[in-house]
């Protein structure tokens, strides 16, 4: 059982601090190469952002997976993202990875990462390269989410689930890993003090907010990137 939390607006919850003071990843560390020997080499540290911890759920927590996607573009890696369709029960509208629940007949969690990429947004598997994973990540519904990173190569194609994505876009990999583009709000939902990461990418004067479950994931990957440095 879950408790729906009251709907609110994320874009209206102010900003009370900004990361500017804490250094951008260079463009060497957000390399292809460089991102193979560091999964390869570096071990996983704790994530800086665990999660809620299932706080709005009174059920057991269940795994989930979600495929980061790094395409490779002449001008760098870009994330590859989706915007959700406004109609869904849960998350409606909002910047996600492709990624979901994971299913008895998948082996482990990129086995469900890359099915789920694939029903979702049409990326066939064999475009994409495992890197590694990231620590797990809790959910406030209690979902225990592994962020799998994958190297895409370009020249794909997507067919978008029309029930479930509204839209796939990507974002330079270096504005995500810039803190100065981290932004921190605080609400009271339900009883308690909720603190999120936003993380706003305007595109052909389009804002997407990509915000929650999303930006505190990429919030890990530029922690865990950090390490060993």
């Amino acid at each position: 059982m879950s408790l729906r939390p009251p709907s609110f607006d994320p874009r209206a919850v102010p900003v009370r601090a900004v990361d500017a003071h804490l250094a951008a990843h260079p463009s060497t560390w957000l390399e292809a190469d460089a991102l193979r020997q560091h999964f390869a080499q570096v071990p996983l540290v704790a994530p800086e952002r665990p999660g809620d911890g299932g706080r709005l759920s009174l059920r057991a927590t269940r795994a989930a997976s979600v495929l980061i996607p790094l395409v490779r573009r002449e001008t760098g890696l870009q994330v590859l993202l989706t915007r959700r369709t406004e109609h869904l029960k849960d998350h409606a509208g909002q910047i996600s990875f492709p990624g979901g629940r994971v299913e008895p007949e998948d082996a482990d969690a990129w086995a469900t990462a890359l099915r789920e990429a694939q029903e979702e947004i049409g990326l066939n598997p064999s475009w994409v390269e495992p890197l590694g994973q990231l620590p797990l990540y809790r959910t406030v519904t209690a979902y225990d989410v592994t962020p799998c990173v994958g190297l895409v190569r370009p020249g794909f194609a997507l067919q978008l689930d029309a029930g479930e994505v509204a839209e796939a876009f990507e974002v330079p990999l270096a504005f995500l890993m810039d803190p100065a583009q981290h932004r921190w709000h605080r609400l009271k939902l339900l009883g308690f003090e909720r603190d999120f990461l936003s993380m706003p990418w305007t595109q052909q004067g389009r804002e997407y907010f990509i915000w929650g479950a999303t930006a505190a994931m990429l919030r890990n990957l530029y922690h865990q990137l950090a390490q060993g440095r």
